[in-house]
């Protein structure tokens, strides 16, 4: 069986990874007033947090649609049996579904879509183990297996200057947001049932940032091999601190800068900070 790996842009897979291992991507996309953008195709992430300076409106985000991933899928039927399509978490977005709901229309492909109930690098995390698992020969059941095996030990957490974006589209409570803007806290936040909900408050962004990876310092602490990612939404001079910070203790550690594009950086707000992590076999 011929298996093709496939995911939506919001894994943040640079586009020369994804030519090297051949990932087929269908994007998400954002508006800024009239135009819309297909990211990591027709807008940049650096293009996208330069427009966001230059604009008071929350862009608004959308998945790609249907007859899209339909077109996608009947040309990945010419060539391969089945996919693998990893998508981030439906509980904020309806691409997951969408991608299921294509694939019961498309015949002569199967369809493996896999719900990470995450997003960004945690997404890719999949991704990439999916790719290594295909090149050496395994089925998609298999695949999915590691997949819910990953699940148990995937961590990530974030940090967001400005609750604001999160409130308005509609991902956190309104409630804490006001909490948060008004008493400054810096919330940790993470996925909980496929859905962001805070983890913890803290009042400074030092401190917010110290908790997250003290968290990873546990896990690593622990033993076995790591895989870390440090997440920014243009803001790679503190990820890349971080990132430091956590290798002169555990320097053997397999870790990577990534980043929040577009349409997740819509919701979080450009110097967002993240780390996301999971144990290897």
């Amino acid at each position: 069986m011929k298996v093709a790996v496939m995911t939506d842009s919001t894994a943040y897979i640079p586009k020369e990874i994804r030519n090297k291992f051949n990932i087929h991507m269908v994007p998400l996309s954002v508006q800024f007033t009239d135009t819309s953008f297909q990211e990591e195709i027709d807008i940049t992430t650096e293009e996208f947090y330069q427009k966001l300076k230059e604009t008071n409106e929350l862009p608004k985000t959308s998945q790609p649609s249907i007859g899209y991933i339909t077109n996608v899928l009947e040309d990945l039927a010419k060539e391969y049996d089945a996919v693998v399509s990893v998508h981030l978490s439906s509980g904020i977005s309806g691409t997951y579904q969408a991608v299921v709901s294509a694939g019961e229309m498309v015949d002569g492909i199967e369809v493996y879509a896999y719900d990470s109930e995450i997003s960004c690098m945690a997404q890719g995390f999949y991704v990439l183990e999916a790719v290594d698992m295909v090149q050496k020969g395994k089925q998609p059941k298999e695949i999915i297996r590691r997949f819910d095996e990953m699940k148990q030990t995937m961590r990530g957490y974030f940090m967001v200057d400005d609750l604001s974006n999160l409130h308005r589209g509609g991902r956190l409570n309104g409630a804490q947001a006001i909490l948060g803007s008004v008493l400054q806290v810096k919330p940790i936040l993470h996925f909980v049932d496929k859905i962001i909900v805070p983890y913890e408050k803290i009042r400074t962004k030092k401190k917010a940032l110290q908790r997250i990876l003290d968290m990873l310092e546990k896990d690593a602490s622990e033993g076995g091999a790591i895989k870390v990612a440090f997440v920014h939404a243009n803001n790679e001079v503190d990820a890349l601190d971080l990132e430091q910070r956590f290798l002169k203790k555990y320097p053997d550690a397999e870790t990577t800068i990534s980043y929040f594009g577009p349409v997740i950086g819509t919701h979080l707000g450009e110097g967002a900070l993240g780390v996301t992590w999971y144990k290897q076999k």
